[in-house]
């Protein structure tokens, strides 16, 4: 009898984590980058803090968060000039979840690595977004959070529709990889906090550089699941990045309501 009670609350602890329920066992800490300088933008106004149908893309990215379930906290990295900026954050966008502002590193990783290290020390996930892609949604976040509590770390990514190509330095084909494993790599990324850190600190010592989070757990051969994202979750990096935005944020009125 014994056993059949502790078989059914680890199944209970399973469910409620695949589901996402408030669990203290699953405190998950969201990190916002936030550090960038926006080159490709060509303006004087980084991209985190453009304006989107009135609204800077950063706070959109924060009132997302906001609304997932699975998120206990927010930490922004932040660029130095520009930390100021968040002082009246969560008063004017209505942000109640624990929101702390850090500066951030020469480089994403490093700044990742900087917003594992403050974050709260209930902490077992921890999920790592790039600001400037704000039209996630808290479905978004939520699948990805419980995609990591069901596997220990997990990937929002989207298929590859395109026939993808690796070439050498002068630009000739080298391979072209089977498009039916190729996925490209969104955020938000999730992961056990102690792996993300042994591998953020490993890739740090040996100056191991990565184009994203979970490169730094391929490094050190730890596995990571890959969740069907969106095809909306663009990263804003270019004028024109805006214009889409914009274009998704309108038709989500229409159909879907502001989210």
């Amino acid at each position: 009898m014994a056993q059949r009670t502790d078989t059914a609350h680890k199944t209970a602890e399973l469910i409620r984590a695949i589901a996402g329920k408030p669990n203290p066992k699953n405190y998950t800490s969201a990190v916002i980058l936030a550090a960038g300088s926006s080159t490709r933008m060509n303006g004087s106004t980084t991209k985190q803090f453009m304006l989107i149908d009135g609204i800077p893309v950063i706070a959109r990215t924060l009132m997302q968060f906001e609304n997932a379930e699975c998120v206990h906290e927010i930490i922004i990295v932040a660029n130095k000039n520009e930390i100021e900026l968040y002082s009246d954050f969560a008063e004017k966008y209505r942000l109640s979840k624990p929101l702390k502002t850090v500066e951030g590193g020469e480089t994403r990783q490093e700044s990742a690595r900087i917003g594992s290290d403050v974050i709260n020390s209930k902490a077992k996930f921890i999920c790592i977004h790039d600001a400037a892609r704000c039209l996630i949604t808290p479905d978004l976040i939520d699948k990805a959070c419980r995609g990591a509590y069901l596997h220990k770390n997990a990937v929002l990514a989207i298929k590859a529709v395109d026939t993808v190509k690796t070439a050498d330095k002068s630009a000739y084909i080298e391979t072209s990889p089977d498009r039916k494993y190729t996925w490209q790599a969104q955020t938000p990324q999730v992961f056990s906090v102690n792996a993300y850190r042994g591998a953020a600190y490993i890739a740090r010592d040996e100056n191991f550089e990565a184009t994203d989070d979970s490169m730094l757990l391929e490094h050190i051969r730890i596995p990571v699941k890959l969740i069907e994202g969106s095809r909306e979750n663009i990263k804003i990096t270019e004028p024109c990045d805006l214009l889409y935005a914009e274009a998704v944020l309108h038709a989500r009125k229409e159909t879907e309501g502001v989210r």
